[in-house]
Parts: C-alpha cells; sequence; structure tokens
C-alpha cells in the first residue's frame, strides 16, 4: 500500500508529473480566474519533477525537459491520434508552462530561459495555441520572466511581444488570457522607458479605455490601475491621453454600477486635472454632469471605512475642479 502511494504521488515520468500539476488545481478553461499555487503544491512540483529526473537536478535541465515538452505540443498533428491524447499533450503543456514560471521567480533562471531560446518559443507558439489554458499560462510566464529584469523585458520588446500581448488584452475570447496577457503588458511598460514607447506607438492607452469598459471585472481592475500608474510616473503624456477624450471616456465609466475599481478612475481624472488646464476644463465641461456626480459619490462613500480611498479621490477631483482651489489646498493631500 506505501508503495502504490508513493507511485502516486511521484509519477514515473516529466509527463506524468506536467499532467498531474495541471490536475491537482489548474481549471481556468472557464471564466474564473486561477488561485495562486500553494506552497504544498510547490513542494511537491519539485519533489515529483526532482525524483523523475533521475538526479539532473539542474534547474536549467528541468527548464530544457519543459521546453521539449512545449515543442512536442507544437509539432503534434491535433485529433489525429484521438481526442483523449490531445487532452493528455495540452496538460503536460500546461504543466510545462506552470512550472517554468514557478521556476522563473528565480531572476537568474528567467535570464537562463531567454538565453535558451523559451521566451521566443513561449511567444511564437504558446501565445498563439487554440487553447485558452496554454494562451493564459504563456502570458504569465512572460510577466514572470520579464518583472524587474530589464535584459528580459528589452529582450521581449526587440521580439515584438509588446503589440502580441495588447492584441491578446483587447480581443480574446478567453478572460483569463486578457487578464494574464495585461500582467505582462504592465511588466513591459511601468519603469522601462522602451516599453512605454512601444506602448504608446501601439495605442495601449485606447486599449486600457477598452479594458475599462469590458465586462471582464478583473480587467477594468488591472486597466485601470495600470493607466493611474502611467499617469502618475509619466505626467508629460497627460496631453496624449486628454486628446483621446479620456476624461469623457473615464466619467462614462463611474456611471457605471459602482465597483471597487472606481478608485483608480477617480485618481487618474485627479492627475489629468493636476497642473494641466484642459484636463481641468475637460471635467468642468457642465454637459459631463460631474459635480453633481462627485457630490452623491460622497455622500454615499460617507462614513463607510473601506471607501476612504475612493472618497479621498472625489472630494480631491470636486475641489479642483468646482471649488476654485487646487488638491494642495483641500487638506485631502495623500
Amino acid at each position: 500500500m506505501a508503495e502504490d502511494q508513493r507511485n502516486r504521488r511521484h509519477p514515473q515520468n516529466l509527463q506524468g508529473v506536467l499532467r498531474l500539476a495541471v490536475e491537482a488545481g489548474s481549471a481556468a478553461d472557464g471564466p474564473a480566474l486561477p488561485e495562486p499555487m500553494s506552497e504544498e503544491r510547490k513542494e511537491w512540483l519539485k519533489g515529483a519533477l526532482a525524483e523523475v529526473a533521475k538526479g539532473q537536478n539542474s534547474e536549467v535541465e528541468q527548464m530544457k525537459e519543459c521546453m521539449r515538452v512545449l515543442l512536442r505540443d507544437g509539432g503534434c498533428e491535433r485529433g489525429r491520434e484521438g481526442e483523449e491524447e490531445g487532452e493528455d499533450e495540452e496538460g503536460e503543456t500546461e504543466g510545462a508552462l506552470e512550472f517554468l514560471s514557478e521556476l522563473c521567480e528565480n531572476l537568474d533562471n528567467a535570464r537562463d530561459l531567454m538565453t535558451l531560446g523559451g521566451l521566443d518559443l513561449c511567444m511564437s507558439q504558446c501565445l498563439n495555441h487554440p487553447q485558452g489554458s496554454v494562451r493564459w499560462r504563456g502570458a504569465q510566464l512572460i510577466a514572470s520572466c520579464a518583472q524587474n529584469m530589464p535584459e528580459v523585458q528589452c529582450h521581449l520588446l526587440s521580439k515584438g511581444a509588446l503589440p502580441k500581448l495588447l492584441q491578446l488584452t483587447d480581443s480574446d475570447p478567453h478572460p483569463t488570457v486578457r487578464v494574464k496577457a495585461l500582467y505582462a503588458v504592465s511588466c513591459l511598460v511601468r519603469e522601462q522607458e522602451v516599453g512605454l514607447r512601444a506602448f504608446l506607438s501601439h495605442d495601449g492607452f485606447s486599449v486600457l479605455m477598452r479594458g475599462m469598459q469590458s465586462d471582464n471585472e478583473k480587467l477594468r481592475t488591472k486597466s485601470s490601475f495600470l493607466l493611474l500608474n502611467l499617469l502618475t510616473v509619466h505626467p508629460e503624456h497627460k496631453d496624449t491621453v486628454l486628446s483621446m477624450g479620456m476624461v469623457q471616456q473615464l466619467v462614462s465609466v463611474l456611471r457605471m454600477p459602482r465597483s471597487s475599481f472606481h478608485e483608480h478612475v477617480l485618481g487618474a481624472l485627479c492627475c489629468l486635472v493636476e497642473d494641466n488646464p484642459l484636463g481641468l476644463r475637460d471635467c468642468q465641461s457642465p454637459t459631463l454632469g460631474l459635480e453633481e456626480m462627485l457630490n452623491q459619490r460622497a455622500e454615499d462613500l460617507q462614513g463607510r471605512e473601506e471607501c476612504q480611498e475612493e472618497l479621498e479621490f472625489c472630494k480631491r477631483l470636486r475641489s479642483a475642479c468646482f471649488c476654485g482651489r487646487q488638491p494642495d489646498d483641500s487638506g485631502m493631500d495623500r
């Protein structure tokens, strides 16, 4: 009995490990987003892969083995060998991508995967895979490797990763793909001047605008948060955003049923009016009815401790636009 339990816990080959990694807690083909990998599952993956590797415990070797799984999936003729085999191959691909994302939280591993050609393989194959469960894991792998790694960011940008990720964010039919793709976009453009220039050249602000207007709550939240971050760190791009009619679009978003992401929307409006006469004029336009909306919103949020950030932005914007005072005169500075 003990021997059977060991065999179940530690498959005898990498394919078994990857298949069970997916079965252990990954059901993201539906609209629900996956939970973060638990510490217990991380340890299980490491132990299982170490056992089947027969002494080849080098993380580089593990990455190479995962890449072989990805290559095998890309070379297979889907449907020829039957539906069950196709599902097994997809499960192995998903597991390989998850394991690579885990390994590449280590910055040295992210650099090594880039050198091995793993990121190029991910962009050319995984981001274009017919299965959404593979596409979002590919985007997640790119995000894991790109965050805080200028060398990897520049490589991905030079290979055209950003326009592909923006396209997935904008129009992929799978909701999790859109969210993970935007996460990868964020990792490529925040605090990365080359990435920001590419973002601007591919009309990235319009993608964020459409993301905030989607019916995907997590995409709305991430889109508004990235917009607020970019406007805060790069105020020189306010005029570009204002020329797109962003104030009018943001106010229309605020008219949607209230949601927690409205905090970021109000923050972005505050950024657009500060030291910018054009943004101030847009917000003061009587056709928007913004003053009345802000008065009502402030009244609704009063006394709700969990909404204090949103209330602060609301008062700050109202003071800047309709009380003849700049935000720093309102006593509401953060």
